[in-house]
């Protein structure tokens, strides 16, 4: 009788795991449709739109952001190219409440740059890092035109950067960051972790084209608030 206990409770347990293993993981939210701007909203100058399929950047500096829902707890995709060699703009994550300018996410949120190379300026202004507050633990950022996917995991108060499957950043609050030094440079302090998420048209000298962006949770479980 122990012994058919024991194996019954050993099947159990094998059949257990074997659910955990092939649970799927949950599926991909695409917050842009390949056609229009539905669910988004542009603020500041310049602006965006949709070209045979992808969204473009003209002028700026503005910012294109889901108006939806803040988003959290979650992976964010972002699949973008560059017009030139190199191109400035940015996804912007863990903005507090909906901008009505492009400047109060800078401020207020955390931009995850693309920008390859930056003249004049240090490793803490390069794609991947969380702008002017991290170093990059590597640099896979690939020039235009060629295609680069960059995903956000935004887990809590930790976010964690890859560029090409390659990790550029993994940052919790509260971290040390190095002092301000730019007028251009964001605010130093603690950000939410759910926020709205955007993205930068930087100016008429920097086109950037985005294929795909979109989301999936962490965990079964809604990503927004």
């Amino acid at each position: 009788m122990k012994t058919s206990l024991a194996f019954r409770a050993a099947a159990l347990a094998i059949a257990a795991a074997g659910a955990l293993v092939a649970a799927p993981k949950p599926e991909w939210k695409q917050l842009f449709n390949g056609k229009n701007l539905d669910g988004w909203k542009h603020v500041g100058k310049g602006s965006m739109s949709v070209e045979n399929g992808l969204i473009q950047t003209h002028g700026g500096m503005g910012l294109l952001y889901w108006t939806e829902s803040k988003l959290g707890d979650c992976v964010l995709k972002v699949v973008y190219k560059m017009r030139d060699q190199n191109d400035n703009s940015g996804v912007f994550i863990r903005i507090p409440v909906p901008p009505t300018e492009a400047w109060m996410p800078v401020n207020y949120g955390y931009e995850v740059q693309i920008d390859n190379v930056a003249p004049g300026e240090d490793e803490y202004h390069v794609t991947g890092t969380l702008y002017s507050l991290t170093k990059p633990l590597a640099r896979p950022g690939k020039p235009g035109p060629e295609w680069n996917t960059m995903e956000i995991t935004l887990d809590g108060p930790r976010t964690i950067v890859t560029v090409n499957g390659v990790k550029v950043t993994d940052y919790t609050e509260g971290e040390p960051v190095p002092p301000k030094k730019l007028d251009f440079e964001p605010e130093r302090g603690l950000r939410p972790n759910f926020g709205y998420i955007g993205l930068q048209n930087h100016s008429d000298n920097d086109v950037v084209f985005f294929k795909e962006v979109a989301v999936r949770p962490l965990k079964s479980s809604a990503v927004g608030q």
